[in-house]
């Protein structure tokens, strides 16, 4: 099984279907749906028997293959994986189908194309595959480049009414961090050529070089601002909130729970390895942005009133913990940050879809504009609750785990910023319920009426002279003014298909996350060996332990 091109196929194959549902004629909208969810489970069963071919006891990169690309500039079309790309592979054969069921009734009023959105949905699959498979880095950056294309697409082209804006402003902040890599990939080369007498962008290659410390903080400066731009950190966080409240939901969906892992997957998979001393130099910096992160976005979060820009910016908080467990250099915090990127993506992208649920019933992504859903729709009110308490990371549900990972493996060497980013823990916990008690509970409102209430008929009694019987007469009183309530209808077959396998993967990872550490793991420990620091997780390493009495 390790033989086969796993990881090429799974390339090829969203690929091939994304130029097959665009061929489509205009009137097979229906095929283009089918097969767009067809290609997608394909994928995931990819995913899966990759992840059962894979040896997590082998060799740090598997299932490779390698082609020349460039020979002429050593750049090789290579592919491969450790456990860390592996997970993040797996993480987008489950949630492509879930986002293609999801976005099942995308409609075509005029401008806009079914066969064109499902078709940039699956091209953006076959790079994001891409993005996480290279192991040449050359060809990452042009994954990491071509990703920006299909998703400017999706949000200006199927996206809420300031599309345009959102979609500019998500293609500059990604493109202007990709030329500042690429400044930094082929200084990367040059310095690699000065070493082995010939230039190469072989990741096995470079990490074996060592590079001057000088030249080192401007090579890794360079790799930083690309991924703290699709991180996104604070202070280049600006375009999510836009681009994920503009998004169409399953594009949002992809956004959080994919695209942004690039930046603290290229943290920990480029950062880390090619650049160690300037790495362990530049960590504090790097980590008051992680913790900044967290409590700004936090407290930015409590203060919205649209529910997608809501959980958008406590994507940015959840980044900042995934930071903080690579930045603190223990096998223990890495591997819980990399869980985190796993979980996240699992749990945020059930609170983007369940928040699009609500919106398709309401046609508002107010807070305001939403109440006593609960009574109306009890299932939909427990995805958004189960979502809702993954996010703020309750013990039992998978956010848990890798959050309590990160933070008592960065305890030991970083407690300062530790102590700092459990106060987000907090503040997590107010944004989430604050969102829930207002949607789901209190009085029904919303933007349809319901049946006017029934007028309010006085019968006063009326006195009359000369000790006759009172008499009465009866006064009819003007009715209230009716109040706005939403009529809410529960989840369908279509959307219990959507959010049953998610709640099924949050509860389960929750309890039994072992099978993801043991694929992180090893990875991880191999990455702080590269840093310099000990894999058992104290400090970074500095003197030779071998000899000492």
């Amino acid at each position: 099984m390790t033989d086969f091109p796993w990881l090429l196929s799974m390339i090829v194959v969203p690929a091939i279907g994304a130029a097959a549902v665009a061929a489509l004629p205009r009137d097979r909208e229906a095929l283009a749906k089918q097969l767009a969810l067809g290609v997608s489970l394909l994928v995931l069963v990819l995913a899966v028997l990759a992840t059962v071919a894979f040896d997590a006891g082998g060799d740090r990169f598997q299932l490779t293959t390698s082609v020349a690309w460039i020979p002429d500039f050593g750049v090789d079309f290579a592919l491969g994986v450790d456990g860390i790309a592996l997970v993040m592979l797996l993480l987008i054969g489950v949630l492509m189908p879930v986002v293609v069921l999801a976005s099942w009734r995308e409609t075509a009023p005029g401008r806009r194309s079914v066969r064109a959105f499902f078709a940039w949905l699956l091209l953006l699959e076959s790079l994001m595959v891409g993005v996480f498979a290279a192991t040449d880095v050359f060809l990452f950056y042009v994954f990491f480049e071509a990703m920006l294309v299909p998703m400017y697409f999706l949000i200006g082209s199927f996206g809420g009414p300031r599309r345009q804006y959102a979609a500019v402003k998500f293609f500059l902040y990604s493109l202007v961090g990709g030329l500042v890599m690429l400044a930094a990939v082929i200084g990367l080369y040059v310095v690699s050529s000065g070493e082995l007498g010939e230039g190469t962008f072989a990741f096995d290659a470079l990490r074996q070089i060592d590079i001057d410390p000088g030249v080192q903080k401007l090579l890794f400066l360079g790799f930083f601002v690309a991924f703290a731009i699709k991180a996104p950190l604070v202070p280049f966080h600006t375009w999510l909130p836009d681009s994920g409240a503009e998004a169409p939901i399953g594009g949002a969906v992809l956004l959080v729970g994919v695209l942004d892992k690039v930046g603290t997957f290229g943290f920990i998979r480029y950062c880390l390895p090619l650049f160690p001393d300037a790495s362990r130099d530049l960590a504090p910096f790097v980590l008051v942005l992680a913790v900044a992160g967290i409590l700004y976005a936090a407290l930015l979060a409590m203060g919205q009133s649209d529910m997608k820009r809501l959980v958008s910016y406590t994507s940015i908080a959840h980044f900042g913990f995934i930071a903080l467990g690579i930045f603190a250099f223990t096998t223990e915090a890495g591997t819980g940050a990399v869980l985190y990127m796993v979980n996240h993506g699992i749990s945020t992208g059930l609170l983007f879809l369940a928040v699009g649920m609500l919106i398709a019933r309401g046609g508002s992504r107010q807070v305001s504009d939403y109440g006593g859903v609960a009574s109306q729709a009890p299932v939909l009110a427990g995805v958004l609750l189960v979502a809702g308490l993954a996010s703020l990371a309750l013990p039992g549900t998978n956010s848990f785990v890798s959050e309590f990972l990160v933070l008592i493996g960065s305890f030991p060497t970083r407690p300062v910023f530790t102590v700092l980013a459990t106060v987000g823990i907090i503040l997590a916990a107010l944004y989430v319920l604050i969102l829930y008690q207002r949607t789901m509970h209190g009085p029904p409102r919303g933007v349809l009426l319901d049946e006017p209430e029934p007028s309010e008929t006085l019968e006063p009694a009326v006195s009359g002279g000369g000790g006759a019987s009172a008499a009465t007469a009866t006064v009819t009183a003007p009715a209230p003014p009716a109040v706005p309530r939403l009529r809410v209808p529960d989840l369908g077959r279509r959307e219990l298909a959507v959010a049953v396998p998610m709640v099924a993967l949050i509860i389960a990872l929750g309890f039994y996350p072992q099978p993801l550490v043991r694929l992180i793991e090893p990875a991880v420990a191999a990455t702080m060996v590269d840093v310099g620091a000990d894999p058992a997780g104290v400090q970074p390493a500095t003197t030779d332990v071998e000899g000492a009495d």
